[in-house]
């Protein structure tokens, strides 16, 4: 596609690294011993995933990668509305990831968006896919889903639709803007705005176009469906889920978990579409036992 991209990314800051991937940078950033078990974190950008929540992860044993997606972050950039490429570019992103870091595969770890890239990285590239955990996502693309899909709740669609676009280079709007989001996506649990609103501060700090990153995954060629295709998936799945997702509801978890071969399920009681503090007991001793088959030489050349 021959879209302009946006100006340069701002230049990454300390253990982050941009790093060339099919003609486009992307900003990454790693935690860890890269001897341990490759864990690639796969999300709308690095910020899904907390510092502590990778940090955790790096002390159970694994070499944590966080990467910030196309239009998110650090990487490249495209104007709001005409993003320059597809879902499966972003898949390819993710492969060509793993060979610019020397690593043959990984075990994925996905959240909402990035569950679509690693369910298609799991059925078009088989061999780099060590294991995969889906976490807040759903086997179809944007757009209305499968009739015995759950769809957006009217009450986060309502609140979505009412809510008005903040002056975006206004950094205290925008950060109000991201945390009234957060709140709508958020399940039962006591919603924590501290952390919220420092985690708005950062995205809005460190992203070249935060509208587009925000909106631009709804304008890509999302290509053919694949959902019929989850029976191919050959890697060990873990689904997990909030049972109060208000973005992607809890029956789409059971789809994925009924559709992917011996998939287990874990639910997540009281939790939205996110992954707040209170749930990582859970979440991450769960991460590291499905990813405790890893090799620690499944690097490129060893």
């Amino acid at each position: 596609m021959n879209v302009p991209q946006v100006s340069r990314p701002p230049g990454a800051t300390g253990n982050e690294k941009i790093v060339q991937v099919n003609g486009v940078d992307l900003c990454t950033e790693t935690f860890g011993d890269p001897a341990d078990p490759a864990v690639l974190l796969v999300g709308a950008s690095m910020l899904t995933w907390e510092d502590a929540f990778c940090e955790r992860l790096a002390a159970g044993g694994r070499f944590v990668i966080r990467y910030d997606i196309r239009d998110t972050g650090r990487s490249t950039g495209y104007q709001p509305g005409a993003p320059g490429y597809t879902l499966r570019d972003l898949v390819a992103d993710a492969a060509g990831l793993l060979d610019a870091l020397g690593l043959a595969r990984a075990h994925l770890v996905t959240f909402s968006v990035g569950g679509w890239i690693g369910q298609l990285l799991a059925l078009d590239h088989p061999g780099r896919v060590a294991s995969l955990t889906l976490i807040s996502t759903r086997p179809t693309a944007p757009g209305p889903s499968d009739p015995d899909l759950p769809e957006h709740s009217p009450e986060f669609m309502a609140g979505f639709m009412a809510a008005a676009e903040p002056d975006w280079a206004d950094r205290a709007a925008v950060i109000r803007y991201l945390v009234e989001g957060g709140r709508r996506y958020a399940g039962s649990h006591p919603f924590d705005e501290v952390a919220r609103r420092d985690l708005a501060g950062r995205v809005f700090d460190r992203t070249v176009n935060v509208r587009a990153s925000l909106t631009s995954i709804a304008f890509i060629d999302h290509g053919d469906r694949w959902r019929e295709r989850l029976p191919q998936i050959g890697a060990a799945t873990l689904v997990i889920h909030g049972t109060e997702d208000p973005f992607f509801p809890y029956g789409n978890a059971l789809a994925l978990a009924e559709e992917i071969p011996g998939a287990e399920l874990l639910p997540l009681e009281r939790t939205g579409h996110e992954l707040p503090r209170v749930v990582w007991d859970v979440v991450v001793p769960a991460v590291l036992r499905h990813t405790s088959d890893g090799r620690p030489d499944d690097r490129a050349g060893r």
